[in-house]
């Protein structure tokens, strides 16, 4: 079965701040909860993502077992949007469309992540008892981290 987490974000900055930070792979392990045990294992010197791109992570997210995961950049539209398609790892299936719209106060960030676990029946028991809250979890804690990056007034 698949399932769609939606978050959206007002950030307080211009769209090349905004596109600077998300589209840097060694950022994300900024903006996830250290108990995710969360590492970007791909070497990259400041390189912004391009269609095409491989990011390989190490991520612990149950027991401190690590899992390796592969995500490949499918679609990226400079300054817009872009996508990271899950080639191998935890989930069956992991679309994550990050999306970046300016308005009069910035940013509008919106993250569109449609996923399907492993194992059928007992995937779906595990995303009632633990995966959503888990992602839930997840994207909260960064909601946090971008609030005080972008959005904490500067005095």
């Amino acid at each position: 079965m698949r399932y769609q987490l939606y978050r959206e974000q007002q950030l307080c900055c211009n769209i090349e701040t905004a596109w600077s930070f998300f589209s840097s792979p060694m950022n994300l392990s900024k903006i996830t909860p250290e108990e995710m045990g969360f590492v970007v294992v791909s070497n990259f010197l400041n390189e912004e993502i391009y269609e095409g791109m491989i990011i390989d992570y190490k991520v612990s997210p149950v027991f401190h077992i690590p899992l390796k995961w592969r995500t490949r950049i499918t679609q990226v539209d400079k300054n817009k949007s872009f996508t990271d398609f899950q080639e191998k790892g935890p989930y069956k299936y992991w679309n994550h469309f990050h999306e970046f719209i300016p308005n009069d106060r910035g940013i509008l960030m919106k993250d569109t992540v449609d996923y399907e676990l492993p194992a059928g029946f007992l995937g779906r028991i595990a995303h009632r008892v633990f995966v959503r809250r888990k992602l839930e979890h997840i994207f909260d804690y960064r909601y946090q981290i971008l609030e005080k990056v972008f959005n904490q007034k500067k005095t």
